[in-house]
């Protein structure tokens, strides 16, 4: 079953890429698990495999590639995150959230979502309905990157 979980998060979550040239997008998911070598502190590695309990840490990549003959210029890429996770956050400074199913883009600490109750309250990262990079220099030739975020399996 949690085989079944991990194997549709992924494919539930396709990502839309935009660009004016052939960028290439390779995306994977990874589970982070905690090695421990003897005499050392325990060390993070990711791992790909898809199976883990809930509460498992997830990194989705997306790793691009300009094999374009042109620079490409307006580079945005949207991930909707899978329903089976929370999302966690991404250490990319220009990754943005929406929390109404993609439909507004801006950072997390601006936005807002009705509790219960009808009353607006700050929202919290397991709000995030998408996750959305646009880079604002465009990709030369040749160029490459990578943007990722991280989730929890719910």
């Amino acid at each position: 079953m949690i085989r079944t979980l991990i194997a549709s998060i992924l494919m539930a979550s396709p990502v839309v890429a935009l660009a004016a040239n052939n960028v290439e997008v390779v995306s994977e998911m990874f589970v982070e698990k905690a090695v421990v070598q003897a005499g050392s502190q325990p060390k993070i590695v990711l791992v790909k495999q898809k199976s883990g309990p809930p509460g498992t840490k997830l990194v989705f990549t997306h790793s691009y590639h300009n094999g374009g003959k042109t620079p490409a210029a307006n580079f945005a890429m949207t991930n909707p995150i899978p329903s089976g996770v929370d999302y966690i956050g991404s250490d990319d400074a220009f990754a943005t959230v929406s929390v109404d199913g993609g439909k507004t883009f801006g950072p997390l600490g601006q936005a807002r979502v009705r509790a219960s109750d009808g009353a607006l309250r700050p929202a919290r990262p397991e709000d995030v309905t998408h996750v959305r990079w646009a880079l604002k220099a465009p990709i030369p030739v040749g160029g490459a990157g990578e943007f990722s975020f991280r989730a929890t399996v719910k």
